[in-house]
């Protein structure tokens, strides 16, 4: 019998890219494909569990965190920091070079595939025999713009559409998005080098690109990389969660759900990596009332909450009983996106939410802040699968912009087609043999290309 390949992930420390990476390993491995999943312990401690039918082939590998002085015990994730303490986070992951090494040294893999943080990550397969694949948790579309935005010296070109981009396309960002963006992305930090560096670095030594896309869906945007790329780029397919049977019923989200219609609830969730301030949490919350849509929000308590009654405005939760549920903390959200009576979602257009909800073909009103999310959003909108909520010059919105979106996108004559979008891309977002095929190509790659 002959021996599986064997890879090893090291993604970055941010849960939006940590569960991409687990569901490229499980899908790796469903393909046959030994993996070895590794970050530090409390992010392996937060992940869901290897399925019993993969853990033959799957196993998490803690490495320690490294100690640094700005992070607080028990910090090893973007998720446990506030947005200026990152770059300290990024300084640990650098000291991860060291023993990930004796990782590969002790398991010679024939592949690795890490995140854009591990630039260093090429320099070790050269040296230990293994075959270094970049993947890019991101969708192709943003890819392609940061690939041909020059912008590192003028930050307004993040607001405006690359020329090679030739098809109709209004990916860009905003003006009131680009000047904190840019500082993130071109700026210092404390590790030293920038994230368009890293990129850069990790793209330079890679022997290929993974994207997290599909033809079917972003066509025109892989082709358009592969095109200008001088690295054979894969497209893994979109990843889909698996289904998890939690068994969390105690919040009685599930019995309140069966009480309503089909497709009308609106699902709203922020995730835990943007960090709304009090005024936006209210703003949404009003802006919900004021529908009058049934809603279901999974709200993480926010930092600057004392107590669990700060997190929403005064008299709020009475006001809505029966008409809105609200989880604080932790809520089961794939379980939630497929039931029957979820129609559409308030979401934030992280990729990874993205697929989620679309895989249900549920109808998007969408909310960016950070990162990826406002090239997200265009995409959607690009592809009339959202409505996005209107904003001031400044960023700024208010409780009638979020009503008046979630009206236009779940009852109102405007939404109809969007509603009859989202439902058609699910045959897609969902189709999991369709995915499972662009990783059957993805092994045949990393087969035929096999150690150098």
């Amino acid at each position: 019998m002959a021996t599986p390949l064997h890879v090893v992930v090291l993604p970055w420390s941010a849960f939006g890219h940590m569960i991409p990476y687990l569901n490229l390993a499980l899908a790796l491995a469903k393909a046959g494909v030994r993996v070895t999943y590794v970050s530090t312990p409390r992010n392996i401690q937060r992940l869901p569990q290897i399925p019993r039918s993969l853990t033959a082939l799957v196993e998490y590998k803690e490495l320690p965190m490294p100690k640094v002085k700005e992070l607080a015990e028990g910090a090893e994730s973007t998720l446990d920091l506030t947005f200026d303490q990152i770059e300290y986070l990024k300084v640990a992951y650098d000291l991860l070079e060291e023993p990930f090494t004796q990782i590969i040294v002790d398991q010679s893999p024939d592949w690795i595939i890490t995140d854009f943080a591990s630039y260093w990550a090429p320099k070790i397969a050269d040296k230990y025999g293994a075959s270094h694949i970049y993947f890019s948790a991101f969708s192709a579309a943003t890819r392609c713009f940061f690939a041909l935005n020059n912008a590192k010296s003028n930050p307004e070109n993040l607001a405006t559409k690359p020329s090679s981009i030739t098809f109709p396309s209004s990916v860009a960002y905003r003006k009131y998005e680009v000047t904190g963006l840019h500082v993130g992305f071109y700026g210092n930090n404390a590790s030293r080098i920038s994230d368009a560096e890293r990129v850069r670095k990790i793209h330079e030594g890679c022997r290929a690109v993974a994207i997290r896309s599909c033809r079917e869906f972003e066509g025109e945007y892989i082709d358009l990389y592969k095109s200008l790329s001088q690295k054979p780029f894969i497209p893994v397919g979109l990843l889909p969660p698996e289904q998890l049977n939690e068994s969390e019923n105690e919040l009685g989200v599930f019995k309140w759900l069966d009480e309503q219609a089909c497709r009308s609830v609106v699902f709203v969730g922020f995730g835990s990596e943007s960090k709304l301030t009090k005024e936006e949490v209210y703003e949404i919350a009003y802006g919900l009332e004021m529908s009058k849509l049934p809603f279901l929000w999974a709200l993480q308590r926010p930092v600057w909450a004392d107590e669990e009654t700060e997190a929403l405005p005064m008299g709020f939760r009475d006001r809505v009983v029966g008409k809105g549920f609200v989880c604080l903390g932790w809520a089961p959200q794939q379980k939630i996106l497929a039931h029957p009576s979820v129609g559409g979602c308030l979401l934030h257009s992280g990729w990874g939410s993205v697929i989620e909800s679309l895989q249900y073909g549920h109808c998007l009103v969408v909310l960016p802040f950070i990162t990826d999310q406002g090239l997200n959003a265009r995409l959607l909108g690009d592809k009339g699968l959202a409505i996005e909520v209107d904003r001031r010059e400044d960023g700024s919105f208010n409780r009638d912009d979020i009503a008046r979106a979630l009206m236009k996108a779940m009852v109102e004559e405007e939404g109809k087609k969007i509603r009859a979008s989202a439902m058609n891309v699910a045959q897609v977002f969902g189709d999991r043999k369709l995915h499972e095929s662009y990783i059957d190509e993805l092994v045949e790659y990393m087969k035929v290309a096999g150690r150098k």
